[in-house]
């Protein structure tokens, strides 16, 4: 005759099942046992408070709903390579009190251990069915307890679709990163944020009352470098902002008593303000002129002056803008 394997409630369990139903409590799972069976393949009675031969007795790794079956609840135990020496032919579940509540056998299976030479990790599965899941928990030491291929695979799946999902939504956001300025903003967030904000991140980046102003001429500007423009040759020029610019340079007095016209180095942008000339002295030589010129003069390309010396020579200064 065909030999059969299943699992049922003990009394006890059965009693516990349906009182932790009717109060809307849980059974709590904690341990599972496996034993031989006395040296043959038992039966499973109802009435048994123990396992027959029983050889060892750990707590569960894993109590889950079968997917296939929400009536059924599957129990797993994991047995490492360094336990055995003995037969598995019985299977018992225990709660928290230590009572038997689920018996089952199963087909005969070895489990060696290490010094015979052929260890190795048994897995240990009891399928129950009963009238409700919610009714049974599981309740595990987590420090005590090993993981099957299956079940860490399952939850790197898990893990993977949690990942992806999230990185999805993130890709997907407009603003994934809120705690983090945006380039595409300009700083933006700072400013919506107030004076207070703009003033407290000009002080972090140590930046003072001139990183808030304008370049310009204008009286609360900043100048530009391009309003300093100069040339500092003999003859020569030195703009200023505001429009001001400053020229030199030398007077070419002709041989005769006769007006000399000098063009100064750059035109001024709008009119010679003032022009100031003075006449060249050699040392030593005794040789004294006077030159003269119309000082106050609009003209912003030249000037003419006059030399009681001719040969002398002269020099120039004018102010203009």
């Amino acid at each position: 005759m065909t030999a059969k394997y299943y699992a049922l409630l003990t009394n006890l369990g059965a009693a516990k099942l349906a009182n932790a139903t009717a109060l809307g409590t849980q059974l709590s799972l904690t341990q599972m046992a496996v034993g031989d069976g006395g040296g043959v393949l038992p039966t499973p009675d109802p009435a048994q408070t123990k396992l027959i031969g029983e050889k060892r007795r750990a707590a569960l790794n894993s109590l889950s709903v079968d997917p296939a079956n929400t009536n059924q609840i599957i129990a797993e135990q994991i047995i490492p390579e360094d336990q055995g020496g003995f037969w598995i032919r019985e299977i018992g579940l225990f709660d928290q009190d230590n009572t038997l509540i689920a018996i089952a056998n199963c087909p005969e299976t070895y489990k060696p251990q290490l010094q015979e030479g052929s260890g190795r990790t048994q897995t240990v599965r009891m399928i129950l069915v009963v009238n409700s899941t919610e009714a049974v928990t599981l309740k595990i030491d987590p420090s005590v307890v090993l993981a099957t291929r299956k079940y860490v695979d399952d939850k790197v799946i898990e893990v993977k679709a949690y990942a992806d999902d999230l990185m999805a939504k993130h890709v997907a956001a407009a603003n994934p990163h809120s705690q983090y300025l945006q380039a595409s903003k300009s700083l933006g967030e700072i400013k919506a944020l107030g004076d207070t904000a703009v003033k407290t991140t000009l002080a972090n980046l140590g930046l003072g009352e001139a990183a808030k102003r304008a370049v310009g001429s204008g009286s609360t500007q900043i100048p530009d470098m391009s309003f300093f423009a100069s040339s500092l040759n003999s003859a020569g020029y030195q703009k200023l902002p505001g429009g001001f610019v400053i020229q030199w340079g030398a007077i070419n007095l002709p041989p005769v008593d006769q007006d000399a016209i000098t063009y100064f180095p750059i035109p001024f942008p709008s009119q010679c303000l003032r022009v100031f000339i003075s006449q060249d002295y050699t040392p030593g030589s005794g040789a004294i002129g006077f030159v003269t010129c119309n000082g106050f003069n609009t003209d912003p390309l030249k000037f003419i002056s006059r030399s009681s010396v001719p040969g002398l020579g002269a020099s120039f200064f004018a102010i203009g803008r």
